[in-house]
């Protein structure tokens, strides 16, 4: 228990634990990110994080559920928005990001004796990482592994043919919604990580670097936790010994691994 604490009490630790839970989760949604294309849609939810941080201060809500909250409720504006087929789901998507974070930075600017660092919510702050941080990436890495684990079977094959897969009885639309919930708890509890801008980023790169060497979904999403981990590792060392932002360092630690990897290994023949 002593060594526990020790280890909490430091915050390189903290750090360094809370990272690799995000890359824990963040893996198996980036590699449906990829699959679904949904980079966008990745992008706008991490937009409204914003609005979110805003609406934390106003109401005064802890700002890891207010940012939970908002992704969920524009993951649900997108949702009844796109049934209507009255605007492409691109364009709503660009509405909807540059929208919420708009307004986001109006109400932040009406609140005058509340004082925000943007640089840390929108680069991250990963230094500053507490322990109440810790409890909320691993209980949200938790609940969201166990759903991704229960749905999987459903999820892969909506992805692979949703048309088909409607056909078999697989619940296509429910699965669409309750994926979007997830990728709203995953940026709520990633924005310490890597900030509101940088959010997508750790979804897509671990997830596109393992697809170069997957043979199987499964294998790709291992494959993906695994990524992420070594730049949240890598990120930090980065950030330690050159002084650079941990959030950046981390994505740049990514997108390096990246580069190597298709550089270097070409891909299986399946």
């Amino acid at each position: 228990m002593a060594i526990i604490d020790t280890v909490l009490d430091d915050f390189f630790w903290r750090a360094l634990l809370g990272g690799l839970g995000v890359a824990l989760v963040a893996g198996p949604l980036g590699c449906f990110v990829v699959w679904r294309r949904m980079a966008y849609f990745g992008d706008t939810l991490a937009h409204s994080a914003l609005l979110g941080i805003a609406l934390g201060f106003l109401f005064q809500l802890p700002l890891n559920l207010s940012i939970a909250l908002t992704c969920v409720g524009l993951a649900m504006v997108l949702v009844v928005l796109g049934r209507s087929r009255g605007l492409a789901t691109d364009t709503l998507l660009g509405i909807l990001a540059h929208s919420a974070l708009a307004i986001g930075l109006v109400v932040l600017s009406f609140l005058p004796d509340v004082r925000v660092d943007l640089t840390g919510y929108l680069f991250g702050d990963l230094l500053a990482m507490t322990r109440a941080d810790l409890a909320w990436i691993y209980g949200g890495a938790v609940a969201i592994l166990v759903l991704l684990f229960w749905l999987w079977d459903g999820l892969l094959m909506s992805t692979i043919h949703e048309e088909l897969a409607g056909v078999e009885g697989v619940p296509v639309e429910r699965l669409r919604v309750l994926l979007m919930l997830m990728f709203s708890l995953v940026i709520a509890v990633a924005m310490k990580i890597v900030g509101v801008l940088l959010i997508t980023a750790m979804l897509i790169i671990p997830a596109a670097t393992a697809r170069r060497l997957a043979r199987t979904p499964e294998h790709m999403v291992f494959l993906a936790m695994g990524f992420g981990m070594l730049a949240v590792a890598g990120g930090l060392m980065l950030s330690w010994q050159a002084d650079s932002p941990a959030g950046p360092s981390v994505v740049v630690t990514a997108f390096s691994l990246f580069v190597l990897v298709y550089s270097v290994v070409r891909r299986p023949q399946h």
